[in-house]
């Protein structure tokens, strides 16, 4: 399961920019075409924050949808996956415009 491994990357990024500090949450974006599962992130998260400075804090993972741009009919398409098509053109020509993310967005930290 590569997501124990992205889980332990965020709350390493989390600790280094909480500067000693308590994290209380964690936002973090996840595209729907970065084959990360979400839920697994979530369940490894309060394994992998136990002894750290986010034990006890919560994670919210804000899902980024999808979306190309078709070099075909020159027009925005959402995309359900890595290489799909077009919905307007069904096209393959088509550049991902969102949807690979994977990035702390914003970290809580106590005072």
């Amino acid at each position: 399961m590569h997501e124990m491994s992205i889980t332990q990357g965020i709350i390493d990024i989390c600790e280094k920019y909480a500067e000693g500090r308590r994290v209380l949450s964690v936002d973090v974006e996840i595209g729907e075409l970065s084959s990360v599962v979400p839920e697994a992130v979530e369940f490894c998260f309060e394994a992998c924050s136990l002894g750290t400075l986010l034990e006890g804090a919560g994670i919210n993972i804000i899902r980024v949808p999808g979306s190309g741009y078709c070099l075909d009919c020159d027009r925005e398409t959402p995309l359900e996956a890595l290489f799909g098509a077009c919905r307007q053109c069904g096209g393959y020509h088509v550049t991902i415009m969102t949807g690979e993310e994977m990035r702390v967005k914003e970290i809580e930290v106590d005072d």
